[in-house]
């Protein structure tokens, strides 16, 4: 697999609260907070399943089709990239 999404644990720290997962940057301290759709994509990247292995299994946990999922999925990893969360890939 080419491309593997990988998270910059060394970065953040995360709560997973109810349905809803919070994420503080350690260098800024500032606070994210992911829900129902961020969330889902968020536990997917694994460190092992790259952008199309996440838009499959997406698709899959939404009962959707993978076109309906990709560019949701592809504007929150640039918006994971932007903060420094995702690391480049």
């Amino acid at each position: 697999m080419t491309n593997v999404l990988s998270k910059h644990i060394d970065r953040f720290t995360e709560a997973d609260i109810d349905s809803e997962i919070v994420i503080m940057r350690l260098d800024s301290g500032e606070f994210y907070s992911l829900s129902e759709t961020a969330a889902a994509i968020w536990r997917l990247i694994d460190g092992e399943r790259d952008r199309d292995a996440v838009i499959v299994a997406a698709a899959r946990e939404f009962q959707t089709s993978r076109e309906v999922v990709a560019e949701d999925v592809g504007e929150f990893l640039a918006q994971l990239q932007e903060t420094g969360l995702l690391a480049p890939s």
